[in-house]
């Protein structure tokens, strides 16, 4: 009787990953992972995207100021914000770490009239070493300026 091969010979190759293709494959997981925790937002979003919150809600206040033919006024303090009107108060929080510095206004406060002409003033969001700037004009123009 023939034998077919070695006894222990293998025909072929082995079924299986060799430790090389499986720490090429390791490396591809890290690489995957490290790009997903470098593209995850802020917690509590980004500095831009708190400023673009403020100015959206000034530009709201301002717009409402005109319509209701009342005033509205922006209270800017250390924690948050608060929005004044005749008939209705809001108050917003900063997202934690974020430090307002107002500057123009009056006592923290920048006032839009029934004509939408506003206290010009300037507000610097900062946090983690950023700063976001957000320009309110006498006209009542509100940009944001990075």
């Amino acid at each position: 009787m023939a034998m077919r091969g070695a006894p222990n010979g293998r025909k072929g190759r082995a079924k299986g990953f060799t430790l090389v293709e499986l720490m090429v494959v390791l490396v591809i997981f890290g690489l995957a992972a490290a790009v997903v925790v470098l593209t995850l937002p802020e917690r509590g979003g980004s500095l831009f995207a708190e400023a673009e919150r403020f100015a959206a809600r000034a530009k709201a206040a301002r717009d409402n100021a005109v319509l209701d033919a009342r005033g509205a006024t922006l209270t800017i303090g250390p924690a948050g914000y608060d929005i004044s009107r005749r008939t209705e108060n809001a108050h917003y929080d900063w997202v934690e770490g974020t430090e307002p510095a107002l500057s123009g206004g009056s006592e923290g406060r920048i006032r839009f009239g029934a004509t939408g002409l506003a206290d010009p003033a300037q507000l610097v969001l900062r946090r983690n070493g950023r700063a976001v700037a957000v320009d309110i004009a006498g006209d009542g123009d509100v940009r944001i300026q990075r």
